[in-house]
């Protein structure tokens, strides 16, 4: 598969196994903890679509920005992993981005444990 197609932009949220795995499967990954401090979601998701990377983030704030202020993004990974769960979430997410690649573009997708769910974001025109 071609790595370079698609980019992330990792939140501070997200956990930094992440990072660290598909970095290592050869994705362009942008970590804000590397850059910044504190950051605000919407200027997060403006950078996202801006820079037309995909956001991942452990943040329920950003499926509201994205389904009911509907904030134009290049996408969102929510990533829903309990505490007994996390030794799996860095492997299920670079797998998640394996198998699905450009499909996520444009999408707010859900992983969590033995689930993935793909949602197209509203039009908004609409």
């Amino acid at each position: 598969m071609d790595t370079s197609a698609l980019r992330f932009l990792a939140d501070e949220s997200c956990d930094f196994a992440v990072v660290r795995a598909l970095r290592a499967a050869g994705y362009d990954v942008l970590a804000m903890s590397e850059v910044t401090q504190r950051s605000v979601d919407g200027v997060l998701i403006e950078q996202s679509a801006r820079e037309q990377r995909i956001l991942l983030t452990e943040d329920k704030d950003f499926g509201w920005l994205v389904f009911v202020s509907r904030a134009d993004s290049a996408g969102v990974i929510l990533i829903r992993f309990p505490g007994n769960a996390r030794e799996s979430l860095a492997r299920t997410v670079t797998q998640v981005v394996q198998e699905h690649g450009k499909t996520l573009m444009g999408c707010f997708t859900v992983a969590q444990p033995g689930h993935v769910r793909i949602s197209r974001k509203p039009n908004p025109q609409t």
